[in-house]
């Protein structure tokens, strides 16, 4: 039957053409209801920053933007936080990309479940947010190394965040593999990403004229089409900048001078604020920085009235789960790492919840829009369970057949440097070093101990080496012992110029007695999940009174569905929280972070698996909170 016969009536070309568009554009829609990514269709002008104010698709656009990252969020949060921010009265979403974690060893990449980059962009496009995109590779971020991965240290003689070939080639071969998925994500392709920032913060380090241009053309060269930008303190936004490239601000406290320089500077280009700081981070044995939710909500609004288009960073900032938190340089007497918690005192809390910083600024910004702004969404529930008692442990000793094969040297060699993870070295967690004296005397770590070591003598403890303490009295004896040195890395400084000073573990020689130790065994102890898992099914575990270093187990039972909760462990000295095999990150008794967050989405109905690692003291007793506690507060200004 030809289609003369089918309509009983002759068609001409004209209306045979017609009624075949009609057809391909009824297959289309069939296909683009039930696949959302085919209904992107290429734009004409994105993001311009060709006049005093941005505009996209010819039309003005004031960015009111927020910082949400995907690697601190669960996976199964991110759209209950998206929409949270849309809520708000945000327009554009801002996230940094981890290097560190998605490319853990040299050449392997991972970019599935919690770092499925294209996914946290399909839900933003999906949401109807815009997307600045900052994929570093240098991220700061209070994150470990600012996000570059720690293989690049095993090069002797790297100089990072420069135009070193060494480091240029790596950062090379992780924008092939990153940029050829972000590329499809464009404002121009249909995609949500209207802007790249290039590299970060430059002008606080900028120690290559050369390098920011290489980076520009890094971006460029891969099919990077869309608005370029760079983000810098005040100090630093002329010697962070590139030709071509718009600079924005990073700040906390208005400085009007500082805008006005902007403006002399880069004059009839649209100003930004790409990190407006809501708050601020925390370090280990400090106070809980808060920052007033009046004042900040004042600031914003004079952002605003000077016609500036404004990032919050945070508006969440979620959790530095695992082993991944950063350190802040400081001369001395050593640097101090972040804790877990990376709530930042943010208008949306690490749970999730609505701050009174969050309900100031949805007013505010809703005087920037001409339609009311979307209903909030529901909480999530939370719930104090039961505590636990700790029943069985297995000491730090017992656990060592676990691990990777331990590597015999005679120097003490540096975590990134030990023959693991196929040649890429440690990156995160403990190193144990051990070798065998047959005296007592004086040990002296000669600084060399990255960042804290818990030291041994037949596994009896003896004491503390870190940066302020550097010397050990050692019980005597003439038999032959075992020194034993469980070495922390306790999370790598993120900014800095000391960045290509960050080895862990033991980065040289230990002395006792005046006399340079030699022969020693070293036991990779990073815990990754696999490990994790080998230990809760392996024995021996015992009921008896602990030695120290311990893993402790316990089972969690949840009848009904998961509820978000905190862990808190008042009578715990120091250690890290296994959940399911998952990281949960580490706590300290010194504070001032309390407790730990745990999302309900890493628990399941029934029994649940709790592994703790702690290093020197417990009641074995585990609780539960509904509400977090993070410790004193002081103001972050």
């Amino acid at each position: 039957m030809d289609m003369h016969s089918a309509f009983g009536f002759r068609l001409s070309l004209r209306q045979r053409y017609l009624l075949l568009l009609v057809a391909v554009g009824l297959v289309i829609y069939h296909f683009s209801r039930s696949r959302p990514e085919l209904r992107r269709m290429p734009r004409v002008e994105g993001l311009r920053a060709d006049s005093s104010h941005f505009t996209l698709e010819g039309k003005p656009l004031r960015i009111l933007g927020g910082s949400i990252h995907y690697f601190r969020v669960p996976r199964p949060y991110w759209e209950d936080r998206l929409l949270k921010l849309k809520a708000c009265g945000l327009n554009t979403l801002t996230t940094y990309v981890p290097w560190n974690l998605h490319e853990p060893e040299r050449g392997v990449f991972n970019f599935e479940d919690e770092l499925d980059l294209e996914a946290y962009l399909h839900l933003a496009a999906r949401l109807g947010l815009w997307v600045i995109l900052r994929p570093g590779p240098y991220i700061c971020a209070e994150w470990d190394l600012g996000g570059l991965p720690s293989w690049l240290l095993r090069d002797p003689n790297m100089k990072l965040r420069t135009t070193y070939p060494g480091y240029t080639q790596a950062v090379n071969s992780f924008f092939d593999k990153l940029l050829k998925k972000v590329v499809p994500h464009q404002y121009s392709k249909g995609g949500p990403i209207i802007a790249f920032q290039v590299e970060n913060e430059y002008g606080s380090y900028a120690k290559d004229e050369a390098f920011m241009s290489f980076m520009k053309e890094a971006l460029l060269s891969r099919g990077i089409t869309e608005l370029l930008l760079t983000s810098d303190g005040e100090r630093g936004v002329v010697r962070g900048g590139v030709k071509g490239v718009l600079k924005t601000l990073n700040f906390q406290k208005l400085n009007v001078s500082n805008v006005r320089y902007l403006e002399e500077i880069q004059p009839q280009k649209p100003k930004m604020v790409m990190e407006y700081w809501t708050g601020w981070f925390d370090l280990w044995g400090e106070l809980h920085h808060v920052y007033s939710a009046e004042e900040m909500t004042r600031v914003v609004k004079e952002i605003l009235e000077l016609d500036m288009s404004i990032n919050l960073y945070m508006f969440h900032g979620g959790t530095n789960f695992g082993f991944m938190n950063g350190a802040l340089a400081v001369k001395l007497p050593a640097p101090k790492p972040m804790v877990t918690s990376y709530d930042y005192d943010a208008p949306l809390s690490e749970a999730g919840d609505y701050t009174p910083k969050y309900h100031l600024l949805r007013n505010l910004f809703s005087l920037y829009h001409t339609q009311p702004l979307p209903e909030l969404p529901a909480l999530q529930e939370r719930k104090a369970y039961q505590p636990l008692v700790i029943q069985q442990h297995m000491s730090l000793w017992d656990s060592l057949h676990l691990t990777d094969k331990p590597f015999k040297s005679e120097r003490p060699v540096n975590m990134e440097n030990l023959p693991v993870n196929n040649n890429n070295g440690q990156s995160y967690g403990y190193t144990l070093y051990e070798t065998i004296i047959t005296s007592g005397g004086t040990l002296d770590s000669r600084n060399n101990v990255r960042d804290r070591a818990l030291v041994f003598v037949d596994k009896h403890f003896v004491g503390v080496l870190d940066y302020k303490t550097q010397e050990l009295a050692l019980p005597e004896g003439k038999e032959k012992r075992t020194l034993s040195l469980l070495v922390e890395n306790s999370g790598r400084v993120n900014f800095g110029d000391t960045l290509d000073d960050q080895r862990k573990g033991l980065v040289g020689d230990i002395e006792l007695n005046k006399q340079v130790l030699r022969d020693f065994i070293i036991h990779s102890l990073s815990m990754k999940p696999g490990f994790v898992n080998r230990l809760e099914k392996s024995g021996p575990w015992v009921s008896v009174r602990p030695s120290f270093p311990s893993f402790f187990k316990a089972k969690l039972h949840v009848s009904t569905v998961p509820k978000d909760t905190f862990i808190k462990l008042p009578t715990w000295g120091k250690g890290v929280v296994f959940i399911n095999g998952r990281n949960l990150g580490r706590y300290w008794s010194i504070g001032p972070q309390q407790t730990l967050y745990l999302p309900a989405t890493w628990l399941h109905s029934g029994n649940n698996q709790v592994i703790v690692f702690e290093e020197q003291e417990t009641d074995g007793k585990i609780q539960f909170s509904s509400i977090p506690d993070y410790g004193m507060p002081v103001d972050a200004q």
